[in-house]
């Protein structure tokens, strides 16, 4: 049997157009290897959602290619290739007229395992993120907080345990508090379970403590990839005024 690829996912060439003249990424080449965190750090339309969504095939590049596992997407059955792929959003996206339960063990169940199974890796996988099964196996989405939804949602994205997890903005929504007790929570899960992650974040203090790697994403082309040690010392002048702003705002919390 031949070895796993190095990497997870890689873009090779992409350029992505909704329309002929209406060019979202151009010319994307980037490596994720195998069991790091790479954070897609960018403005609001600097193509790192898309980016994303090519991954799993939610979009198709205009030219060149993504491979995932050393797959073109083009050759994945697209359902499968989803399926082994976890995916949590800032918006959740949980089925409000599911409990929690049903919510988790929906992708297991379409994947045909047996009710005993789903019932113990939901419960698994609930305890994972911090919610303890016997408290919110029957709670519905409105009745929880959108901390604890967006912890189902994390839950739910792991319950196959793909080992792919693609997140976009997914602390985005949260109060300043829930977002740090996540933040600090998804760090010390993947020590414990090292997946591939792809993270889309605009926030350079959640790129900095999360991430292995940071690619900066600047009107739809890929600045560079950069430890977080290498991205705080660039002489970049782009990524210079990210690390401006993130500096000035913690001056200002520490005054």
């Amino acid at each position: 049997m031949n070895p796993p690829p190095e990497n997870a996912i890689e873009f090779i060439g992409v350029e992505f157009r909704v329309r002929s003249s209406n060019s979202i990424l151009h010319n994307l080449n980037l490596a994720v290897h195998r069991g790091e965190v790479l954070m897609l750090l960018g403005r609001s339309g600097s193509g790192k959602t898309t980016s994303l969504r090519l991954i799993n095939r939610l979009e198709t590049p205009t030219s060149g290619e993504v491979r995932v596992e050393g797959v073109s997407t083009t050759d994945w059955d697209p359902i499968r290739l989803r399926r082994g792929i976890g995916y949590a959003i800032q918006e959740v996206g949980l089925f409000p007229h599911y409990t929690v339960e049903k919510n988790v063990g929906l992708i297991p169940g379409l994947e045909g395992w047996n009710r005993s199974k789903i019932e113990a890796r939901t419960r698994e996988v609930l305890r994972l993120v911090g919610l303890p099964d016997a408290d919110f196996l029957k709670r519905y989405p409105d009745q929880l907080s959108g901390g604890q939804r967006q912890r189902v949602g994390l839950a739910r994205a792991l319950a196959v345990d793909p080992p792919i997890l693609l997140m976009d903005e997914p602390f985005g929504a949260l109060d300043p508090l829930s977002r740090v007790q996540l933040q600090k929570e998804f760090r010390e899960l993947h020590k414990r379970l090292q997946k591939t992650v792809v993270f889309v974040t605009h926030d350079v203090g959640e790129a900095l403590m999360l991430g292995d790697r940071i690619a900066l994403m600047e009107s739809g082309s890929l600045r560079g990839v950069f430890t977080p040690k290498v991205f705080l010392e660039s002489n970049d002048e782009i990524v210079k005024a990210y690390v401006e702003a993130f500096r000035t705002a913690q001056s200002v919390l520490n005054a």
